[in-house]
């Protein structure tokens, strides 16, 4: 079973993407923060990774740059979640290395196929073992 990070302050947030990714077969696992999330993502090491941009302690962008350095989660997809996809903050995550960016409230049908999208991909790119 693949597993998912979700890392977002907002609790009924959380809930709802952990519901919809639950009745698509992934395991989840939840972050209150982005230092909650850093620590979950090295512990556990997720298969794709979801982010809230505004988190407290670490914000998505911080939490971002310190997976791309551990050479365990540099390849992991992560994908942005943001309330603010209207000022430029889509273009930002893209441009910041963000697979993907989402605006609250989430289009699940597209989340869906993105996250299948880059998990293939993702895993299409492994040395096979032998």
């Amino acid at each position: 079973m693949l597993t998912v990070l979700i890392a977002d302050d907002n609790a009924d947030g959380r809930e709802l993407l952990r519901d919809h990714l639950e009745a698509w077969g992934f395991e989840v696992l939840e972050a209150r923060d982005g230092q909650e999330a850093l620590i979950n993502a090295a512990r556990y090491l997720p298969d794709a990774i979801l982010l809230d941009v505004q988190m407290p302690r670490l914000d998505g962008f911080s939490v971002l740059r310190k997976l791309r350095e551990d050479e365990r989660l540099s390849a992991t997809p992560a994908l942005a979640i943001t309330a603010c996809a209207w000022n430029g903050t889509r273009d930002r995550a893209l441009q910041a290395g963000f697979n993907a960016c989402f605006a609250k409230p989430v289009d699940f049908r597209a989340l869906r196929d993105e996250l299948q999208k880059l998990l293939r991909a993702a895993f299409s790119e492994q040395p096979q073992k032998a």
